[in-house]
């Protein structure tokens, strides 16, 4: 827990933690803790999802807050493929509990470049946009991608983690474009929730690891996390 905050700070960050799981305190630094609850607060005042860019270097930075839900993933990586980006980073950390907020931070860049601020400024836009339903993001991804298409050498695995005690879906597959958007319209499509996210590219190969909730935001027994798991690797390798 951050030292040096005012006492009546401290209590308000460890009621905001309590939404989150188990380990989101002990893994996550007071830093990030503290800016989650800040853009918290943001969605709060304003009632609308908190998007914004900022540029780190050659990268830019994308934080993202909004109640969690379905949906959100697909359209975020969605609008991020039709603008071309490439990702580097994602950090995910949901709530389990109510309010049952998202927090989001990912490094993405275009052609090795950090956005320009007016790519950035339509990049906000539009993922706001679909959020509220007025930026089909499949349309514009159908004149880029062939949707259709399935995604090569793709494998799935289901497992409770056994550090998070949340289920997790382990999907990997062969770097290619779109990628992301289908891994997360597959998770939409099975209705689930994610609530933490890792990722690693490696040698042509990416890995996401997904800490999950079932339909009603309920846990999900190994049973039907291994159907889940056949599930989506069906659909992502399904043209």
């Amino acid at each position: 827990m951050a030292s040096g905050l005012k006492s009546s700070t401290l209590e308000l960050l460890k009621r905001f933690n309590r939404a989150f799981p188990q380990f989101y305190e002990q893994f996550v630094s007071s830093e990030i803790q503290l800016q989650n609850l800040r853009l918290a607060y943001r969605l709060y005042k304003t009632k609308r999802a908190v998007i914004e860019m900022k540029s780190e270097g050659s990268k830019s930075t994308l934080h993202f807050a909004y109640r969690n839900q379905s949906f959100l993933l697909s359209d975020i990586f969605g609008v991020l493929a039709a603008y071309g980006l490439t990702i580097h980073g994602l950090s995910l950390y949901g709530q389990i509990r109510p309010p049952m907020l998202v927090f989001i931070k990912l490094l993405v860049s275009r052609g090795s470049k950090a956005l320009t601020e007016k790519t950035a400024e339509n990049v906000c836009r539009a993922i706001r946009e679909a959020l509220g339903g007025r930026f089909e993001v499949e349309e514009m991804l159908a004149v880029e991608f062939n949707l259709d298409a399935g995604l090569e050498q793709v494998q799935t695995d289901f497992y409770v983690d056994p550090v998070f005690h949340l289920p997790a879906l382990v999907i990997e597959a062969d770097n290619q474009p779109g990628l992301f958007y289908k891994v997360m319209y597959a998770i939409w499509q099975e209705d689930l929730l994610v609530v933490n996210a890792n990722l690693l590219v490696w040698r042509g190969r990416t890995r996401l690891i997904l800490c999950l909730l079932g339909p009603n935001e309920s846990l999900i027994p190994e049973y039907l996390g291994n159907r889940i798991a056949e599930g989506v690797k069906h659909r992502l390798l399904s043209p």
